[in-house]
């Protein structure tokens, strides 16, 4: 499947990354001299997005007068400046901006990857790809342990030998954590309550239909929660030259 549009969840406070986070967004850090978010946008755009919702509430301002740079993808914002909408709230809202007959990316703007070959089809590629409406309710970008840095050890999901998820169990076969990286159709929150809530409750329900599939990521996926996080995701991207 192809896919022309997405959204990108950039409105968390950053609180663990304080004290770098009280004077800019999270989203804005910069890891090998690249902000976060552009790490996201390079990879939204090489996958042939045109059109890329942001979310905006900690030092909004800043967020939009950095996005109004980027000419490659029209940028609709969804402001959360009034009320913080959680992952589900704030992906409810912001799919309202897009297409609902049309399929969507959906990325987390503080996590990342690195190390695609350029002789393959990029993991957002391969993701709309794999993404079918008609079976699954939620592709999502997946991928193993030892190829993570930055993340706390914990496992998401198990994956079968058709790609679907289940909830991940001590002693599961193919343990995966989420990269933050999904496809949808836009229709699936129409039923989203108004307020706050957390993404895993669409997570929990596809599972329990059996419509949650994952691809596996290539290359090493990152994720930079604290200060102390920065240094060795900045290792990474130099070991990689800085690909995206």
């Amino acid at each position: 499947m192809i896919i022309k549009q997405a959204m990108v969840l950039a409105a968390g406070l950053g609180t663990r990354m304080r004290p770098i986070t009280e004077t800019m967004p999270k989203p804005l850090v910069q890891i090998g001299g690249k902000s976060m978010i552009d790490y996201v946008l390079d990879a939204l755009v090489g996958a042939g997005i045109e059109t890329v919702v942001v979310n905006v509430h900690h030092h909004a301002d800043q967020m939009e007068t950095h996005l109004a740079r980027e000419t490659r993808a029209e940028i609709r914002i969804s402001d959360e400046r009034e009320r913080l909408m959680d992952s589900g709230g704030g992906l409810a809202r912001g799919l309202k901006l897009l297409d609902q007959d049309q399929p969507a990316l959906v990325m987390n703007a503080d996590l990342f990857w690195v190390g695609e070959r350029d002789d393959e089809p990029s993991n957002l590629v391969r993701l709309a790809q794999q993404f079918g409406p008609s079976q699954m309710d939620i592709a999502m970008l997946c991928v193993e342990q030892e190829r993570t840095t930055g993340h706390n050890g914990k496992n998401d999901f198990s994956m079968a030998d058709d790609g679907r998820l289940t909830r991940y169990v001590a002693g599961a076969p193919n343990p995966v954590v989420y990269a933050g990286a999904l496809a949808l159709m836009p229709h699936l929150l129409d039923d989203a309550p108004d307020g706050p809530f957390n993404l895993n409750i669409y997570f929990d329900r596809a599972i329990a239909a059996g419509r949650l599939f994952g691809t596996r990521l290539e290359g090493h996926w990152l994720t930079v929660g604290t200060p102390d996080a920065i240094q060795p995701a900045e290792a990474v991207v130099a070991r990689y030259g800085g690909s995206s």
